[in-house]
């Protein structure tokens, strides 16, 4: 997912950190308006968890691997405007210190995965719970975290074959066929963090599995 040298165009690459940085600059805004200090811990702790499990790469298909992206763990934990936040700090640490993903292709980088990896999960959970209330919640949850790999991917693909490298029908067949089996290990494990959460912190999750008392955050928050 992590975009590096060569794959886009300047065009490109100018136009994607102009689309992601007026909703960087939304996140931002929205967090220092209506985010509680208390909450500042929790989106330190999730960041470095995220950061952390981006290390860890798992064999997917045909030599390819994938990590957890963890957008929609920050958005269904956070709410959006933080989870952007949080996504932003892990991208760039990554593309400055670790150089994964090109410094040249940031932009990309966070409208993929701080933007629409977030956007993804909030329309689609949001969605769910809207017409579905707390039935199968669990399941909302799977959905969200699977979109929140795909659309990304999908918008990787687009991105490249604006830059004229790849024909768009083969690179975006490429690449959501195979995150489509990333996005599937990421709904799995972002279940089993908010089950696991849940067990020990139950007001952080409160509506969000269907069970006990509160409300689900909201994620436009």
């Amino acid at each position: 997912m992590h975009i590096p040298y060569g794959l886009l165009s300047t065009e490109v690459s100018l136009a994607t950190a102009a689309a992601a940085a007026p909703w960087v600059g939304w996140a931002l805004w929205r967090v220092q308006r209506r985010y509680e200090e208390r909450a500042v811990p929790l989106m330190g702790m999730l960041g470095a968890f995220i950061f952390a499990a981006q290390m860890v790469n798992f064999p997917v298909a045909a030599g390819t691997s994938g990590h957890l992206l963890g957008a929609a763990l920050a958005t269904l934990l956070l709410g959006a405007p933080a989870a952007m936040l949080v996504l932003t700090a892990v991208v760039v640490v990554q593309a400055v210190v670790f150089q994964d993903g090109a410094i040249t292709a940031l932009g990309a980088n966070l409208l993929n995965m701080a933007v629409l990896g977030v956007l993804a999960t909030r329309l689609v959970f949001s969605g769910w719970t809207r017409v579905l209330g707390t039935r199968w919640r669990a399941a909302g949850v799977l959905l969200a975290a699977l979109v929140s790999i795909v659309v990304p991917a999908a918008a990787c693909a687009a991105e490249i074959a604006a830059s004229r490298l790849y024909p768009l029908p083969l690179v975006l067949g490429a690449m959501t066929g195979i995150h489509v089996l990333i996005g599937a290990a990421e709904a799995l494990i972002t279940l089993a963090v908010l089950r696991c959460i849940a067990a020990v912190r139950p007001e952080l999750t409160a509506g969000l599995l269907g069970k006990g008392g509160g409300h689900a955050p909201d994620p436009v928050a």
